[in-house]
């Protein structure tokens, strides 16, 4: 049975190092929610103490509307899948999976009937017999898995599952994750680095930046409407291009540095004549144009159907363009921004301006 969690102000220092800065989220029954960011950002030391491998320094965690911020990992009904698979190698694999409910108390009965009906479910039915050494990498995930749905939780916890598989591999078992997790309907968080994961698997995603939520919303939503220039320049591949800019004095259009103008296709926005703007476009949304920015080609990554073109202009600046079919011959383009798809941040907050 899925169950919702609630996070209320919770917060963890290190010694005098604080690591999460007061963090408040509410997860539905049955969500799946993805928290991303860079190294160091937090997003492991919140799974552990959602899982209660760490203490909070403050803050309270709510499962089901139980207060299970003091209790022992074992007591709060829990699964964790660990990237590092964590599988005792001296077990086979039906052993692995079993070994929770033998620790519950249940029948033998009981115990080859689940753990048959999820390695069924897996496709691991031929390998019970199996010991972890004898597993491809995938397999032995898929085990981990297994020994986390057997006991029924009321909750997931997934830290970087698929880290150490190859990219085919990682592909296969995102579609696996995410029909099972829908499947079984458990209330999942799932943290990981990949952002095809975090935008393929998550019902919504939390971008965290130094110990503090910057973003929570709909993986297109992050994508199309990022909070800040961080989140704009995390989510993406290649990264956003932020390019300094001055506001216009009716608000309706930015002046970029080098003199182009690019109006707001969406509206004006607030400020002074001469306020000053951070402009971001999406290597997609930068259009060759005569009248553009001059951008002197340093390196074309060719990617069969598209390539990416990285250049500098006003000599130093670095943008990257992505195009489709050939890229250009020239070492000297010109390419200004797509009005429709520009993204508008404050210089000094690096909030998001919105039109008003």
């Amino acid at each position: 049975m899925s169950a919702t969690l609630v996070l209320e102000g919770l917060r963890k220092s290190f010694g005098r190092t604080p690591v999460l800065h007061g963090v408040d989220l509410g997860l539905a029954a049955g969500e799946l929610l993805v928290i991303v960011g860079a190294s160091g950002c937090g997003k492991s030391t919140l799974l552990r103490l959602v899982a209660g491998l760490e203490a909070p320094t403050a803050g309270r965690i709510l499962l089901d509307g139980r207060d299970v911020t003091g209790l022992d990992p074992a007591a709060r009904d829990i699964a964790m899948v660990f990237q590092s698979y964590a599988l005792y190698p001296h077990m086979s694999v039906f052993d692995n999976m079993a070994y929770g409910l033998r620790i519950r108390g249940l029948s033998q009965r009981d115990i080859v009937a689940k753990v048959s009906a999820t390695a069924g479910t897996l496709g691991l039915g031929d390998l019970l017999q199996r010991k972890p050494r004898q597993l491809s990498g995938g397999q032995r995930q898929r085990v981990a898995m297994g020994r986390a749905i057997v006991r029924e939780p009321k909750l997931f916890l997934f830290d970087e599952p698929l880290s150490n598989l190859d990219a085919k591999l990682r592909l296969s078992m995102r579609v696996e994750i995410k029909r099972l997790q829908k499947r079984l309907g458990v209330t999942s968080l799932y943290v990981t680095h990949d952002q095809v994961e975090a935008m393929t698997l998550g019902d919504r995603l939390l971008v965290m930046h130094e110990g503090r939520v910057v973003q929570l919303a709909t993986p297109m939503e992050v994508f199309h409407r990022p909070a800040d220039v961080y989140v704009a320049g995390f989510i993406g591949a290649p990264p956003m291009n932020f390019i300094p800019a001055q506001l216009s004095h009716d608000g309706t259009a930015a002046t970029l540095e080098g003199g182009l103008v690019v109006p707001f296709a969406d509206g004006k926005r607030p400020g002074v004549d001469g306020r000053a703007l951070t402009i971001g476009v999406r290597p997609e949304h930068l259009e060759f144009a005569p009248d553009g920015l001059e951008l002197d080609v340093d390196l074309i990554e060719p990617l069969g159907s598209e390539s990416v073109v990285i250049g500098r202009y006003a000599k130093w600046r670095m943008l990257s363009v992505r195009v489709s079919g050939a890229p250009p011959a020239e070492e000297r383009v010109h390419v200004r921004p797509s009005p429709q798809h520009v993204h508008v941040f404050d210089a000094g907050t690096d909030l998001r301006l919105d039109p008003i």
